[in-house]
């Protein structure tokens, strides 16, 4: 499938934004009932979700993006055009999962992170 750059790099900046939307709607989720809310903070290429000394940054370039998380916990994924996340050894995940385990973590007590990467 040739990419023209123009419909790709707003393919992205979707999926981007959609991304940013799941984590804000998972962390509330995951902080019903709890004193701690996370904040999540949305740029053109950061994102950034905060709740008491846990953090989640995420950097897009394009179709791809590094996350890292406070507990040195780090990597990289890249949207699909058809908007699931692939790891840099191939596997691929449905975005709302990934959106879902980070909000989990953040939300909770620091685990290691889990990232479609991890099980392969």
């Amino acid at each position: 499938m040739q990419e023209i750059s123009g419909i790709s790099e707003r393919l992205y900046t979707e999926l981007w934004v959609s991304l940013a939307s799941l984590l804000r709607s998972y962390t509330a989720a995951h902080g019903l009932n709890r004193t701690e809310q996370a904040m999540v903070e949305l740029g053109e290429h950061k994102l950034t979700v905060r709740v008491a000394t846990r953090w989640l940054h995420l950097n897009r370039e394009g179709a791809r993006f590094t996350w890292a998380r406070e507990n040195g916990a780090e990597g990289s994924l890249q949207f699909t055009v058809d908007g699931r996340l692939k790891a840099p050894n191939g596997v691929e995940e449905e975005m709302d999962m990934q959106a879902e385990a980070w909000a989990r973590e953040i939300m909770h007590e620091p685990k290691p992170s889990h990232t479609p990467e991890a099980r392969s």
